[in-house]
This record gives structure tokens, sequence and C-alpha cells, in this order.
């Protein structure tokens, strides 16, 4: 296909920039990435009743995160191709603005640092850092159903999301692999947070108004109709609050984390009712902030509350 983007011609450099801005925003990733991983180390160390480690760990289990992420974006270029020349042709791909072998070159190259950054950490990570690469890998070869997989897209939403629970036993296990074999009791609720947060996330940005569905655009609200959408993802935004609060009462918390997490639930409670009622462009842009503000905001409950009483205490 010729090249159509109107910055096709432009450098490497610019070109790279313009991608990142619109399919993968560094900057704020790197940010929500970075609340992300120091939640999952500050969980694990409360859990096991040991101080936090040193800050280096905290950076270099960040970093990989960025990576895993920009992989799966990779990955997912790479799925979405055909779709993207057919329905989505403005995008950076198809556009012409950068190829797909580049964006994968990168993203495979991005295992270098990846392992590096793992070993300063503690050899003995590298398993789940294997697992997180095996699962990516298994996730873009659609577990070799795709036919099968399309055809349930809810065993397809949560098989792809699994992929969280596996990047935060990575980002836990900076904190507690250097310790133990085993991860400390009562990370299961820790790691079927990332899983449902996930769902939460996915299920967010794929509920959209009558207005905004296109042709070939695959949508829970197209799938189920806004309404059924809408609840759906309500439901899984209190499944992921049950967790939190389980999180939360596990390290110490429980007040904090359950006020919090709920002033946030019931703003997602009279989004959703909005919605059902009129499922308009604009409740549709809330729902899906809504679902970043969720996910960012039970991180940061579940790893920095702890520390709120040694904060205000006299």
């Amino acid at each position: 296909m010729a090249a159509t983007h109107p910055q096709a011609s432009a450098s490497l450099w610019q070109r790279l920039w313009l991608y990142q801005a619109e399919r993968f925003p560094l900057g704020r990733t790197a940010l929500l990435l970075a609340a992300f991983s120091a939640s999952s180390i500050s969980v694990s160390a409360h859990l096991a009743e040991r101080p936090l480690p040193h800050l280096s760990i905290f950076a270099a289990a960040w970093l990989v995160a960025v990576i895993f992420f920009f992989q799966l974006r990779a990955c997912d270029e790479y799925k979405d191709l055909e779709d993207d020349r057919a329905y989505r042709p403005e995008r950076p791909i198809p556009s012409g603005l950068v190829s797909l072998r580049l964006i994968l070159s990168i993203a495979a190259l991005a295992v270098v640092p990846a392992i590096a950054l793992t070993l300063t950490i503690t050899p003995a990570l590298l398993v789940p850092l294997a697992l997180v690469w095996v699962w990516l890998g298994l996730m873009t070869a659609e577990f070799f159903m795709p036919a099968w997989l399309k055809a349930r897209p809810f065993v397809y939403l949560v098989s792809h999301m699994a992929i969280m629970a596996l990047i935060d036993l990575y980002l836990t296990g900076a904190e507690w692999v250097p310790h133990s074999l085993l991860p400390p009791a009562g990370m299961w609720a820790f790691l079927a947070l990332s899983l449902i947060n996930g769902c939460v996330l996915e299920i967010g940005r794929k509920t959209w108004a009558p207005e905004s569905e296109r042709p070939g655009v695959e949508t829970y609200s197209a799938l189920l109709g806004h309404d059924r959408a809408a609840r759906l993802w309500l439901a899984t935004c209190v499944v992921a609050w049950l967790l939190l609060l389980a999180v939360g009462a596990m390290v110490g918390s429980p007040l904090i984390v359950g006020g919090g997490s709920a002033v946030v639930l019931a703003a997602i409670a009279t989004t959703v009712r909005t919605f059902m009622r009129k499922p308009t462009q604009a409740v549709q842009r809330r729902i899906d902030t809504l679902a970043g503000v969720w996910v960012l905001a039970c991180y940061v409950l579940a790893g920095f509350a702890p520390f709120l009483p040694q904060v205000i205490a006299p």
C-alpha cells in the first residue's frame, strides 16, 4: 500500500514521536506504570511484612513494565493489521507513517534491556519474565485457535487479560523473589485484581455510543447493546472493588482503601446510569476516562494507603 500519511517523509525520530503520541503515549503511560509498579512492590512488601526494597528495584521494575506494555502494543499492531487496513486506514501503520516491521523490531530489541534490568534485581526473576513473554506469544497467535476464540468474546477477553496478572506476578516478584520461592500469602487477591482491572479497561474503552460504532470494529456495546455493555462494565468494576477491599484488609488499610475506592465506584455507577438513559459520545468518553481513573485509584490506594497513618501521625 502506498504511503498516505502526511508525515510519511519526515525523519525516523519524528515519525516515531508521532507514532508514540497516537498509539503509545509515553509520558502518560510511563506515569501510570510508575504507579502500577510501585504499588505492586509495596503491596508485596506489606503482605510479607518486609521493609520496602531499594529505589533501584522500583526503577528497574518500572522500566520493564514500560517495555512489556510497548510489546503488547506492537503485538496488537500485528494482530490488527488487516482490520486496520480495511476499517482504520488513518492509523500510523496502515497510513504509512511507520512500518509494522519497524515497530516489531523495536519490540524485539527491547528484550535485551528487559533481561538486563531483571538481572539487576535477581536472576530468578527471569522465570516470571519468561512467563509474560510466553503468554504474549500465545496471545499473538490467538492460542492457535483464532476462530474458536473470536466466537467466544468473553473467553477471548479473559484469556488476553490474564497477561495483566502475569505482569503483576513479575512486578511483585521484584520484591518477593529475592526472599522466597513463593509469593506472600494473600497475593492471589492482588493478582486477580490486576486481571479484573484489565477487563475494566478493555470493556470501558469498547463501550461506545451508537453514533460511534464503526463497521469492522468489535465493541461490547455492539455485541450486547449499550445498556448491557454498561451494566457489564459496572459489574466488572464491582468485582474489582471487592478484590480491592480484600487487598486493603490484608495490607492493614481497609477503611482508607474501601472509602477512597467507594467514591470512584459511585462516580462510575452514576455515569453508567447516565449512559443507559442517554448513550452519547460525551458519556462514552467519560466511561473510558473513568476506567483509567478506577485502575489508577486501585493501585494508588492498595500500594500507598498503608503509609498514610505514618504520614499523618504526630
